[in-house]
Formats: C-alpha cells, structure tokens, sequence
C-alpha cells in the first residue's frame, strides 16, 4: 500500500473533524473521497500531506487553541504523520490546494518553474517542464502571461501542472472543480484522468461524484468526518441509501 491511514482522529480544539479515518491508496490507483459540503474532505487531504501538523502550530502561536492528530498516517511504509510538509514533499507526496492559489503576479512559465523548488538539477526541471507542456498544452502557449489574468480552468490546470513539477508518487488533488463551468470541468477531469494513464497515484477529493466515478479505481465516502462506504462507483450507485442520503442522487 502506498499510502496506508490507520484510525485518524482530527480535533479543532474540541470540535471532532475527522473520526476513527481508515483507507488505502495503492500504486496506480485513482482514489476519489466524496461526500457532502462539512464532511472533512479536505481536511483529511491537509492531515495525509502534512498540512494539519502545520495548522497546528499555527494556531498555537496566533490564538493558543489546540489542532489534535491521532493515528497512524503510513507512506511507503513510513509513518509520516508527524513529519513537517516540505519533507513529506520530498517523499513524492504532493498536495495540490483547492480553489488552485497560482502566484498570481508571477508568469505561467515562473510559476511552474516554481514547482520544482526542490529538484536541484535544472535538465531534469526542464524535462519535467516539457512533460508539463505536453500534458497541458495551453499552459505552453500562455508561458509569458501573467497567471492571475487566466481563466479558472487554465489555472486549475497550471495549479496541477506545478504539482506535477515536483514528481509526485502520490498526487492529492483538492476540489479541482471548483467554481468551473460544466465544460471546463470535463477538460479538467479528463487531464486528471491522463495524468493518473501516465502512471501517477491519484488522490482526489471531488463533489462532482458521477465525474469522478466514471474515471476512479475505488471511491471512500465521508460523511460528518466518518468514513461510511467505500467501493467502486458502480458499487455504491446501486445502495440507494448511499445514493440519495450522502451522495445527492
């Protein structure tokens, strides 16, 4: 198991976000977690990539709460659950955010180079750049732009394409469809789905379930920060209670 999480508890001071969190990721799978708005979606993507210890200090310093993790968070058979963020990077394990925060006043050229802070070589960076090229073709043309003057769905693909500079092993993608029309979330969900055909381990927190579905190996269902099914699309399209009650239907 690539990625392995074993009994997650999440607290924000009092407040229980994540509940006894148990799920697996393999090499090569697209792993999708689905649910309602307040589920603990994102949440679990910010514990699994480091994120969540990060919150913690930081609530620490600026209002004295407290930010609990408990479990066992396994990538590569390494527990990473206290490790800090940029070294869980470092591991190939890549948090790509919601709502996409490109370097705005920075050019799509600059912020991809900016992906790959970590990687020291530069034929490699520029290797990883013409992959990212080739993948995204619309980011090759609009290199010089300034990245806040694109579109949503071009900056929902340069937020990927960064993430891809860094060479993920495991790739966690954070509502990519946010806020796109229907027609962009498509060409969105059909660049996730190359990216998971060249090999990269998708894990991708998503609200677009019947997207998602058609193009995910396994689907975990959260529901007020607990897992309650897991299975293929297929297999949880026909619970009806899954369907009408957490999946909207």
């Amino acid at each position: 198991m690539l990625l392995d999480v074993e009994h997650l508890n999440v607290f924000y001071d009092k407040a229980m976000l994540l509940n006894d969190i148990n799920m697996g990721v393999d090499t090569g799978e697209l792993v999708s977690l689905v649910g309602p708005n307040g589920a603990g979606k994102s949440t679990l993507l910010r514990a699994v990539t480091g994120l969540v210890a990060r919150d913690r200090e930081i609530s620490k310093r600026s209002t004295g709460g407290d930010v609990v993790l408990q479990g066992l968070i396994r990538f590569e058979n390494i527990q990473i659950q206290n490790i800090h963020a940029h070294e869980i990077v470092k591991m190939g394990l890549v948090h790509c955010p919601e709502r996409r925060r490109p370097f705005r006043e920075m050019t799509v050229r600059d912020n991809l180079l900016a992906g790959a802070y970590l990687i020291k070589d530069r034929d490699k960076t520029m290797s990883n750049l013409a992959k990212v090229y080739d993948l995204f073709p619309v980011l090759k043309g609009r290199g010089s732009q300034i990245s806040g003057t694109l579109s949503g769905g071009e900056q929902q693909m340069l937020a990927i394409g960064r993430a891809l500079m860094t060479e993920p092993r495991l790739l966690c993608i954070d509502e990519p469809s946010t806020g796109l029309a229907p027609i962009l979330r498509a060409e969105v969900f059909e660049k996730i789905s190359e990216v998971s055909r060249l090999g990269i381990t998708v894990l991708l927190v998503e609200q677009e379930v019947g997207a998602v579905f058609a193009m995910s190996s396994r689907n975990y269902v959260l529901s007020s920060g607990r897992i309650i099914a897991e299975g293929t699309g297929e297999k949880l399209l026909k619970d009806e209670v899954i369907r009408k009650t957490y999946l909207g239907l």
